[in-house]
């Protein structure tokens, strides 16, 4: 098993991340560092350097209808958000790959469509971080441990279950309504 590249920075995700900053406030660095660490995975996975901007750019929309629509179904207002962009900067990325790669990555089974590498390694990268590293999906623990140790958490984890009450009315009803609007199978 090869090394992990962990990915610490990225101009364009820096730039991508700019016009959220205020909107994620304190939860800003948490969602930062879980992006890069999802980033880190993903070109584990898709080592492609032609295919790290979308990537990049699909890691920084993914979650962030959370903060922007106060949504626990935040996969559509995220995937729009995205592609709006995409259209709005002529970033130019197929947008059925850009969006493919937000509304699949909580898919619980191998995603086979359309852009399947890119989309297939989104998923795996996303499903590691979202558990800790619980579920490794290929990779040692080790890979894990160094991607975690250079990014650490910041509290992001205790942010998702605190928009889920903040969003969802409580924290069960808000967990219940994640669970429906983003888990895909």
């Amino acid at each position: 098993m090869s090394d992990i590249e962990v990915i610490t920075h990225s101009e364009r995700v820096e730039a991508l991340f700019a016009p959220f900053r205020d909107t994620l406030g304190s939860d800003y660095l948490g969602y930062r560092n879980h992006v890069y660490r999802c980033i880190s995975y993903a070109m584990y996975f898709h080592p492609e350097q032609a295919s790290r901007s979308i990537v990049e750019t699909a890691f920084v929309y993914h979650d962030i209808g959370l903060w922007t629509d106060r949504a626990c179904a935040y996969l559509e207002p995220s995937e729009a958000r995205a592609l709006e962009d995409n259209e709005r900067f002529g970033w130019g990325f197929d947008p059925e790959a850009l969006r493919a790669a937000i509304h699949w990555h909580h898919k619980i089974t191998p995603y086979r469509g359309p852009h399947a590498a890119m989309v297939e390694a989104c998923r795996k990268a996303d499903w590691i971080d979202a558990n800790k590293g619980l579920l490794r999906k290929g990779l040692s623990r080790a890979q894990i441990s160094k991607v975690e140790a250079a990014l650490p958490n910041e509290g992001f984890h205790d942010s998702l279950v605190r928009l889920a009450r903040e969003n969802g009315g409580s924290t069960l009803g808000g967990l219940l309504q994640v669970l429906r609007g983003i888990v895909k199978w």
